[in-house]
């Protein structure tokens, strides 16, 4: 018996999240059946994160025990051949059996939430961003955006259906990073006249030692919050402190979540 990792990219726009549900078709379950149909063998995959209806990811992480006699980094590119166009094997390899995606000391997750800020909505936005229409002050929500550095019990921070025992995090780095919309972009969006500073896409970016259920949505739509002057930077500070599922800002939508990657010590 041998067992592979796999690092998967996919687009969550037509998924009921990653785990198997029993009203849905989910990221899990297509790896499970193309996996199998490849090996000859039932096989059940082991993933590192569970993302949630809608969201994206570029890499996420699993691994799968088989018998069959292909090489290690050589599964990426026969599960390939099998895998709809919005799920793609971005490498595979070969690991110790008893190595596990979640179970690993020192882990760290980078996740980027996308906002698009403009007086319009773009369509070719819309799979990949949130679209927000008011005015965001960037430089406020940086600072609140301090107040979630460090190790913090996050209770206030995830969802009430977490069944989370710790609800202790560690944020490691959180950015925001403006993106202004180019003049290229703009003629092709029929724009020449507008406004260019005011149409931008907006990235927070997350990376930690693990995130609780929603949490990332959660500090992105209290962060819009504090960018549109609903709240002062210094209320993130007063939710942490709560440490109370009912003192959570607004969970943000899915498609503008990614996770991006999933980093363990070599």
């Amino acid at each position: 018996m041998r067992r592979i990792r796999i690092v998967v990219a996919y687009d969550g726009t037509n998924y009921c999240g990653w785990q198997i549900q029993p009203n849905g078709i989910t990221i899990e379950e297509i790896l499970n059946r193309q996996i199998s149909k490849l090996t000859g063998e039932d096989i059940r995959i082991i993933g590192a994160s569970r993302t949630d209806s809608g969201v994206h990811a570029l890499g996420n992480v699993a691994v799968f025990d088989t018998e069959s006699r292909i090489p290690g980094d050589r599964f990426a590119y026969a599960l390939n051949q099998k895998m709809p166009e919005d799920i793609v094997i971005v490498r595979s390899d070969e690991v110790q059996m008893d190595w596990h995606p979640r179970y690993q000391n020192e882990i760290s997750k980078t996740y980027e939430y996308h906002i698009y800020n403009a007086k319009v909505r773009n369509p070719l936005k819309n799979r990949y961003s949130t679209f927000v229409s008011f005015d965001l002050d960037v430089e406020k929500m940086r600072q609140g955006a301090k107040y979630i550095l460090g190790e913090h019990d996050f209770a206030s921070f995830c969802n009430v259906r977490t069944n989370a025992k710790d609800t202790v995090r560690t944020v490691h780095e959180i950015t925001i990073k403006e993106i202004p919309m180019d003049k290229f972009q703009a003629s092709n969006w029929g724009q020449e006249n507008s406004n260019l500073e005011n149409e931008r896409e907006i990235v927070i970016r997350v990376t930690g030692n693990g995130f609780l259920y929603n949490m990332v949505r959660i500090i992105a739509g209290t962060l819009i919050r504090v960018g549109r002057g609903f709240y002062e930077p210094e209320k993130i500070r007063d939710i942490l402190e709560a440490k109370e599922h009912t003192s959570e800002g607004i969970t943000a939508p899915p498609n503008g979540l990614v996770l991006v990657s999933i980093d363990y010590p070599l």
